[in-house]
């Protein structure tokens, strides 16, 4: 067996396949429509923070794409810049440059985890579903970095101690009220990681049974030429 076959798997024999293919036809399946949530998540919102004040009849809205900021972005840096926060832009510049590239690498792993019947199709499906728990994690850092690392030089430094926003629900920063949401994208993400999982479990029931006959014939083998 070369390291080719040991990766990807025992092969499924064609009268097994046909009597079985809703079986071995389910993880390639449910893995199709991770991709394709995944796909559609590229291309809407993933996180947005609503910024509600008097001053402010229509509230302040930051929207946050997987490569890209937008809402009003220059109207919160405005006010950012008076108690002290950098701005929004000097955040997360290398996961928005190559955001887009993740998440298409993501699809294209689970193509590939499509094709292999052990179990390293674990091994390339695990950032999918890690991915979600990962946006949220290195979000907060960032807020937790602008939000607690102020200018104490800035024209309102004294008005407003360090603070931590919420990544998700609502809270308050001075006069302000700040709601935030998970957006589309993260949503899609979320449902593609547990469409994940859901797969990984029929990929085990079906090809399990595969690798341990694989080792028994290989160990039989071995101790036949021995």
């Amino acid at each position: 067996m070369t390291f080719i076959d040991h990766i990807v798997g025992p092969r499924v024999d064609q009268d097994d396949l046909k009597k079985n293919s809703l079986k071995y036809g389910a993880p390639g399946f449910l893995l199709l429509i991770a991709r394709v949530l995944i796909l559609v998540a590229l291309f809407v919102p993933f996180w947005s923070m609503e910024l509600v004040a008097p001053q402010y009849p229509e509230n302040l809205h930051l929207i946050a794409y997987v490569n890209n900021l937008a809402g009003d972005v220059a109207e919160i840096n405005s006010l950012n810049h008076y108690i002290g926060m950098r701005p929004l832009e000097e955040a997360a510049q290398i996961e928005r440059e190559f955001g887009v590239y993740f998440l298409i690498l993501f699809v294209i792993m689970l193509e590939l985890a499509s094709w292999i019947h052990s179990r390293w199709a674990v091994v390339l499906i695990l950032p999918i579903i890690t991915f979600p728990a990962v946006f949220l994690i290195d979000l907060y850092l960032w807020m937790s970095h602008f939000g607690m690392n102020l200018d104490p030089d800035a024209p309102l430094s004294n008005s407003i101690e360090p603070f931590v926003p919420p990544i998700l629900g609502s809270g308050f920063i001075g006069q302000f009220e700040t709601i935030a949401r998970a957006g589309p994208g993260l949503i899609l993400a979320t449902i593609a990681s547990g469409v994940v999982i859901i797969a990984l479990f029929f990929h085990w029931r079906a090809y399990a049974p595969l690798v341990k006959a694989q080792k028994a014939e290989k160990k039989a083998a071995k101790q036949a030429a021995a």
